[in-house]
């Protein structure tokens, strides 16, 4: 099994356009530069998704997330509603940005994002500089890992780096909410 990373070496590897995996609140997940499609369509290859589907972007803050979405075409009560969970273990439908690319939205007009209170997820984007992709690290179809140990082999072989850190205890993958109209998805 390959090794677990320092912090800084899977910034490193993130930097040069490596995959890697990483805990998140609930499970292990796939992240990349979500600005670099070549990683994202290797991560996608790896976890066999269709592009389609789009992904999620985590960040340590709001900021990260800005090149990526609209935040102004939501609603004050919809911007509040959002707002009032981050930092924390909820993703959002949000209005994609114009320049949020489609290898991420996918066939949507909205993008997953969250900003995460995750310490390992905080510390990764902000020495990475900017948000994340951030998809359960699994094959698609198959149950997404809760400990490194869960990670499918087939999943190391295909990352360049392994964070190190535990989930943050949830027992699934974060709720997922549409901020347009307050409709849960996941």
């Amino acid at each position: 099994m390959i090794a677990t990373a320092t912090l800084d070496e899977a910034v490193a590897v993130l930097q040069k356009r490596g995959v890697i995996a990483y805990p998140t609140e609930g499970v292990w997940g796939l992240g990349c530069d979500p600005r670099d499609e070549a990683a994202t369509m290797r991560l996608l290859a790896l976890k066999q998704r269709e592009v389609g589907k789009g992904l999620i972007l985590i960040a340590a803050d709001e900021a990260q997330l800005a090149p990526f979405i609209d935040m102004d075409a939501l609603a004050p009560d919809q911007r509040d509603a959002v707002r009032t969970t981050w930092p924390g273990a909820n993703t959002w439908i949000v209005p994609a940005s114009a320049s949020a690319p489609r290898w991420i939205t996918g066939d949507h007009d909205g993008i997953a994002v969250r900003v995460s209170a995750h310490p390992v997820v905080i510390a990764l984007c902000d020495a990475f500089g900017g948000a994340l992709v951030s998809t359960s690290a699994n094959i698609a179809t198959l149950p997404a890992p809760r400990t490194r140990e869960e990670l499918d082999p087939r999943i190391v072989a295909g990352v360049d780096a392994i964070a190190p850190g535990e989930t943050g205890g949830l027992l699934q993958a974060t709720p997922i909410r549409d901020a347009r109209d307050g409709r849960s998805l996941r």
